[in-house]
């Protein structure tokens, strides 16, 4: 049996969660997620708890499991934490600036980049190297993180380029000079 599927997804206090139709709603103070998931899984809300079962062990239901409950438990934390991804920008003349609900980007383009706020995401630039992405829906975080990562992903070389705070590039050496004999 799924190990995180067996596990129950504790409610906070604040935190309301609706299961119908296949459809969870979960509404706490930082906003209000809905999700579907998949018809074979059975989701109940026991007092504080919500326990996701699975009607057999078909391979298809074990790999369902965990994940629906590893999605709504991603809501429950989103509504009460929310998820937060970081970035760095190196190089020289790199930097960021926010204006407004825009960011704006130096990158070495001859142009400036520019990526706006949406509706469920913000963005901060704390410093002229720092992008934060801040979000109540973990997927949607991570996504918009990625897009805003690949406008000037790091290269190899000298590490140059947007890169996540925990990541590691690993640098190549440059073009070998030609010895003397």
């Amino acid at each position: 049996m799924s190990r995180i599927g067996r596990k129950p997804v504790n409610i906070p206090a604040g935190v309301d969660v609706k299961v119908e139709n296949g459809v969870i709603t979960v509404k706490g103070p930082k906003g209000t997620l809905t999700q579907k998931y998949h018809t074979n899984m059975d989701v109940k809300v026991e007092g504080s708890e919500i326990i996701v079962t699975r009607p057999d062990d078909d391979k298809f239901n074990r790999s369902l499991h965990g994940l629906t409950r590893t999605n709504i438990h991603n809501m429950v934390v989103g509504v009460t934490e929310g998820f937060k991804k970081e970035l760095e920008v190196n190089g020289v003349g790199y930097r960021v600036q926010k204006q407004g609900k825009n960011l704006v980007m130096n990158l070495g383009y001859s142009h400036q980049v520019i990526v706006s706020d949406t509706d469920d995401i913000t963005i901060e630039a704390p410093t002229p190297n720092k992008i934060i992405i801040n979000g109540i829906d973990k997927q949607k975080v991570g996504q918009f993180a990625a897009e805003v990562r690949e406008k000037r992903p790091p290269e190899p070389y000298k590490g140059k380029g947007i890169k996540y705070v925990d990541e590691v590039i690993r640098r190549k050496e440059g073009k070998a000079g030609k010895g003397k004999k």
